[in-house]
Formats: C-alpha cells, structure tokens, sequence
C-alpha cells in the first residue's frame, strides 16, 4: 500500500471518529465522556427506565433552546458570518447574480437540472408576478453509474442526446431557429463561476467521472458544443447553485424575498447582500461594468459549516443527520433502557442505517397505537419482537426532540444572517474594506420602495418543506426571536417579521428565472447604447 493511500485512510479514519464524537457530544452534552455514555458500548452504563430516559433527552436537546441561550449563540454565529465576509474562500462567496426579478419578465424558456442523481430538463413559462410560472413541458432523466462513468465531453453529449430528444417532442422549431434559444443551468456540483453564464468545472464528486479530463474547462461552453453537434442553436445565459435558484424563484412572485434556505440531505442558504459591504478581496475578477450595475449580489453562504457551539449547523439540522442522531439514541435506549427487550435489529447497528424519511414517518403518526410506524420499522429491520406501543411512544419523542433542537438551531442562523443584512443595510457606520463603485445603472436590479427588514424567505428541500411540523416550528421560533429585536414602544404590527415560504420546484424554475433577468438584462443594455 502506499504511502499515500495510507495517509488517506488515516485521514478517513480520523473524520469519522471526529464526526461520532460531534454527535455523541450533541447527543449527551460536553460531559459524555465523564458520564461514560459512549455508544459503542465503551464502559458500564447506568441502567434507567423508558421514562428516565426520555425525560433525560428532552432536557439534553430542549432546555437550552430558551430565548436567551440561542441569542447569545445567534451573536456568535453573526460574528462568523461577519467574519467571512472579508476574504475567506470557502463561505460567504458573491455570486455574479446581482439582480433580482422585477415580476415582468415574461416568456418560454429552457431549463436545465444537473443534481446527484437526476437530470431534468423543462420548458418554463413565466407570465408575469401576478399569473406566476408554470412548468410547459418537461423530462427527467436518472443519472445511473454509467452515466456517472462518462468521462469528459461524453457526459454532455448525452445530456445534448437528452436536450434534443425533449425539444423535438415539445415543438421541432425549438433550438434550430436563426436567434439562439437561452438556456438556464441549475448545477448541483463545484463550479468556480466566471461570470452570470459561465464558470470553470471543479471536482464533480459523488462517483461522477466526467470532470476528471475537463477539469478547469468552461461548464457553459462544454454544454453549447454538445447541442451544436446535434444542430441545436442555443446559447447558456445563467448558470446557479440550489441556493440562488430558490431565491430567485419565489423574489419572481414575492418583491419581499431576499433570503433563501435549502434544508434537505444537506443544507445552504443565499442572502442579497450590499456589495459594498463585503470584502474587495472575495470577487475576484469581474467583467467590466459589473461594479457600475450592482447595488447588491446573492451570496452563497455555505450555511453547513457554521455553528455556535463548535459544531457545524449540517450535525446539527440536516437530512443526512437527523436519522443518525436518532438511531445513535436508540442504541443507548436498548443497552440502558431495554427498549425492544434490549434486542437491537442487527441492520440498525450500521450507522446511518436509520433514514431521516422514517423518523419524519414516525413523529407525522396521529394513531393511538403507532401501528403505522411498527410497521415501517419491520419493514426496514427485522426484530426479534413486534416493537410495543411503549418503544415506539419513546421513539416518537425522540424523534421529536431531535427535530425541535434542529429547528431551533436552525432558526438561530437565520436570525443571525437577517440580522448581519439589517446591519449592513441600515448602518451605523462601516469598518468594511469595500468595494468603491458608482450609483448602479437602471436594469433589472429591483429595490423595496423603502429599506424594511421585514422579508421572505424561500425554503426548499425534503426536511423544511415535508417533515410533518417542521417549517411551523421555524416560523414559531423566528417569530420569538425577531419580537426580541423589535424597538421598545413600537406596535406590534410595525414590527420586523421573517415570512418562511415554500418555493417548490426551486433549482427548474429559479433557472429559468435567472435566463429571464440575463435576457432583459442584456436588451436593456443594448437599448442603451
């Protein structure tokens, strides 16, 4: 073996362990190893009874949720974001889209979906802010592990292959007309983005092969050459991440929109921010006039990798965890608690064996006797014994418990993101060393009538926008924490609010509304010439 891959492996090693002693810490506090509550059996375990237990991990997960505890940790994680603003690489990052829709863009317009597992393609209609947008015609297609073999230019000659396929069945003329028709890209992998249109590929992970021999070649320009080949005329006119195509998709709709959040397997939100309140040091390089025209910018937070207690948020909050957590509690209830008889099914010994799906399952069961939840859990695992009603009420609460903290922590960001925008947007005065740019020109760019820090909220992905209660829970907490900032004397119907709103079908649509903005974007500056 060599060296190395030896190194890899240690390195592997040394993120899972690190990765288990965040959660057990999340789990039994910073004292877990003094109370010796290792989940892999590591030392005697004091015995208790369901109800013991149950009271224990409601007190663990939900007594620090008061309102004074998570504003002082929303203080810190609006410190961290504050931070990063000015030059860090990995967080904070100014997209090339500065402006948001004004609601009378209109027109038909291709979309186009790139994600882990799925490729869709769309044409979507947009009509106006009143009539909203519609989906005309569209197709997915499953991205299988051959599909993920392709290496370089063969995977976009297969989306091409796809492309062509769909539009020859919606309308023959699509794509092969004198004017190129616009393409609007949601790419769910690392790209480092080069203008609005385009941007260089980066490691595409997730078992894809394709950037291996087109690394550092231009996303836009690879997917254009594809389609010529089959005689397509077309021409990409905006590539965004998920973050940005939720927000632009429910700003179409709602002018008060100015933040989005992605909560599903993982978890990322986007903010329009003040450009001149973030470091000259994190755009990069520019086209010419971008400056001249950009009052704000979207920023892709990578909202994951912050936290208040020295753990990242995706621990804490996402899809990908959730289970685990839950599972890893369930571990310590049958060795301390005799759940299930102190019979664990063998498959939930497998980390990660226990999918977020069932626990949103098991809290979303109304049924006196939780027959529903036994059942999916047979269904998944085999035990010994039909779980009893008493299991399954412990299980229940744990579930939510896990979900209430994950709300509650997730709420916490939000309000320090709303509050780091109401200070750059309503300032005291600026230590920031911004960007010097003159008054932006009249395009697409859309402002409130007057600055308010009330705003919406795009919310998109399978925990925020499907696990039962969840998204009521973030509101109630917002709710709490903006009451805290209102003004002492102000009425309560003047007081700053957050709105969280559903923006289905977010990574198709917000594509398409970013062609829409790129579009009129690019007449009005030729109108003005």
């Amino acid at each position: 073996m060599t060296s190395s891959l030896v190194k890899v492996l240690h390195r592997m090693q040394e993120l899972f362990h690190n990765l288990v002693a965040a959660l057990e810490s999340a789990l039994f506090g910073e004292t877990s190893s003094r109370r010796q509550r290792s989940v892999y059996g590591h030392g005697r375990k004091r015995r208790r009874s369901l109800d013991e237990l149950a009271q224990e991990v409601d007190r663990l997960f939900n007594a620090h949720l008061d309102i004074q505890n998570m504003l002082a940790m929303s203080a810190r994680i609006k410190d961290q974001l504050r931070s990063c603003l000015q030059s860090n690489p990995s967080c904070m990052l100014p997209s090339y889209n500065h402006a948001l829709p004004t609601g009378k863009e209109t027109g038909t317009f291709l979309a186009l979906d790139v994600g882990g597992s799925t490729f869709r393609v769309a044409l979507i209609e947009l009509s106006g802010r009143e009539h909203g947008m519609k989906i005309v015609s569209s197709t997915s297609m499953v991205i299988d592990e051959d599909v993920k073999a392709l290496q370089g230019t063969d995977f976009f000659d297969w989306m091409a292959e796809r492309i062509d396929k769909f539009l020859t069945g919606v309308d023959a003329k699509y794509g092969r007309e004198e004017a190129p028709l616009s393409i609007g890209l949601s790419w769910s992998f690392p790209v480092d983005q080069t203008s609005a249109s385009s941007g260089n590929i980066q490691g595409m992970g997730k078992g894809f092969r394709c950037s291996d021999s087109v690394l550092g070649q231009e996303l836009g320009g690879l997917i254009v050459s594809s389609c010529q080949k089959r005689s397509l005329n077309v021409r990409m006119d905006a590539i965004v991440n998920d973050s940005s195509a939720t927000l632009l998709t429910r700003a179409y709709v709602d002018p008060k929109t100015r933040m989005s959040l992605i909560l599903g397997t993982g978890t990322n939100a986007a903010v329009h921010f003040p450009v001149h309140e973030i470091g000259l040091a994190k755009f990069g390089a520019r086209p010419p006039g971008w400056f001249d025209r950009a009052k704000h910018v979207i920023i892709n937070t990578e909202l994951s990798m912050f936290g208040g207690d020295f753990q990242p948020l995706e621990y804490m909050i996402t899809g990908r965890y959730l289970g685990e957590i839950v599972r890893l509690i369930i571990v310590e209830a049958v060795e301390t608690a005799s759940l299930f008889g102190g019979d664990l099914p063998h498959s939930m010994k497998e980390p990660y064996s226990l999918d977020t799906a069932i626990v949103a399952f098991i809290e979303g069961d109304t049924s006196p006797s939780l027959a529903p939840s036994a059942a999916l859990l047979q269904k998944n695992h085999t035990f010994s014994a039909t779980p009893t009603v008493e299991d399954l009420k412990f299980i229940k609460h744990v579930c939510k418990c896990v979900s209430n903290r994950s709300a509650g922590y997730l709420s916490t960001a939000i309000y320090s993101m709303w509050c780091l925008r109401n200070e750059a947007e309503f300032p005291v005065g600026s230590m920031t060393e911004a960007v010097k740019k003159i008054e932006p020109q009249e395009v697409t760019v859309t402002e409130l009538e007057q600055p308010t820090k009330t705003l919406s909220i795009a919310c998109d992905g399978s925990v925020i926008n499907k696990y039962p209660g969840f998204r009521d829970r973030c509101q109630s907490y917002l709710d709490i924490l903006t009451r805290e900032s209102a003004d002492a004397g102000t009425q309560a119907e003047d007081n700053p609010s957050i709105t969280l709103e559903l923006a289905h079908e977010s990574a198709i649509f917000g594509a398409a509304v970013a062609v829409a903005i790129a579009v009129t974007e690019r007449e009005s500056l030729i109108l003005s010439r």
